[in-house]
């Protein structure tokens, strides 16, 4: 009889959440909040949001947008928006809502598209300038003083 953990343990792990001994995840979303936040038309402000990582398809498809077609730039504003989950209470994110936030969350955006898509994660290296120590920043955004 071998050492591993039968079917029945295995689904009670699944069942509680547990991850299956063996079995690596990936983090597909990552969970953010902007610096300013999208403020939509009845005024509300959306700051919490969850990016997905980006697929092939992300990436190609957009080419094909007569608007990027047009304006290279705008590129980033329909890979943004296709890979954008959730904003605040907004699950349907397009381009037109991308076009209307701050400049510098959509440029917090771009940077956490590229970490997510390159890097695999949303942390960063940081050194204090007064005693050297080294530490990591989630850059997703949060509170101060969490990370």
């Amino acid at each position: 009889m071998s050492g591993a953990p039968s079917a029945a343990a295995v689904a009670e792990r699944r069942a509680q959440g547990d991850s299956v001994p063996g079995r690596v995840r990936l983090q597909t979303e990552f969970a953010f909040q902007l610096p300013h936040g999208y403020v939509d038309r009845d005024g509300e402000v959306h700051r919490d949001g969850v990016m997905r990582m980006a697929t092939a398809r992300d990436e190609l498809v957009p080419l094909h947008d007569d608007r990027v077609r047009e304006n290279p730039s705008y590129l980033t504003v329909v890979l943004v928006a296709r890979v954008l989950t959730r904003l605040g209470t907004i699950t349907d994110v397009h381009p037109g809502i991308v076009e209307d936030m701050f400049a510098a969350d959509v440029a917090f955006l771009q940077d956490l598209y590229r970490r997510i898509n390159q890097e695999g994660h949303t942390r960063a290296a940081a050194t204090c300038p007064a005693c050297h120590h080294e530490f990591t920043v989630d850059m997703a955004g949060g509170r101060p003083g969490e990370s």
